[in-house]
């Protein structure tokens, strides 16, 4: 069977709009964490955003190798998610439910890749689900750092260190204002998987 002719080219494509309306969506959540304050959190969701950017643009270059003739169109009818709104923490949220949607799809984008013969697509597939459950998992732990007041508190002292500057402190909280550049608390490194 040839791409052009099969199931799996849909599948990428599907796959190419949907990773760059992630691309859109987590652009918009990084932007609503800068303009929040949370220049560290914005800093982490940017890392996101130029993942989704990546899985874009491998999916497109296997759409490109599907014909040698330019492909004008591909007729796509799929759902995307249009859920998040401006409130920082239900995004962070929204954002890990959606990766979790991603996962399943690319699981079964996976299946019939490999059912067509289209091994390498199948194993691109599998590998950016490896991605996305790791995307789950940032987003599930920001929220949850969020919606607990956490992400600038701990049970036990943690080193702090400033984004801006590299000055670290220990301590339970981090400081409201860096005790060497004067940034704002949104600069704190962030502790990743400490949600206590």
């Amino acid at each position: 069977m040839k791409l052009i002719d099969s199931k799996t080219l849909l599948n990428l494509a599907k796959s190419y709009a949907g990773e760059m309306m992630a691309h859109a969506r987590y652009s918009f959540v990084e932007y609503g964490a800068r303009n929040e304050g949370y220049n560290a959190m914005a800093d982490i969701i940017d890392k996101v955003v130029y993942n989704e950017f990546n899985h874009a643009r491998m999916l497109y270059t296997y759409i490109q190798q599907a014909s040698n003739k330019t492909i004008d169109n591909i007729d796509i009818c799929s759902g995307y998610p249009f859920r998040e709104k401006w409130d920082l923490t239900e995004n962070l949220k929204l954002a890990a439910e959606d990766e979790a949607m991603e996962v399943k799809t690319y699981k079964a984008y996976e299946k019939t890749a490999r059912e067509e013969g289209f091994i390498e697509i199948a194993d691109l597939f599998n590998k950016i689900a490896g991605v996305e459950t790791c995307h789950e998992k940032l987003f599930n732990d920001l929220y949850a750092q969020m919606s607990s007041g956490t992400l600038y508190k701990k049970e036990k002292a943690v080193v702090w260190k400033c984004s801006g500057c590299g000055y670290e402190q220990e301590g339970k909280e981090a400081w409201d204002c860096c005790p060497l550049c004067k940034a704002k608390q949104g600069f704190v490194q962030l502790h990743l998987g400490e949600t206590v």
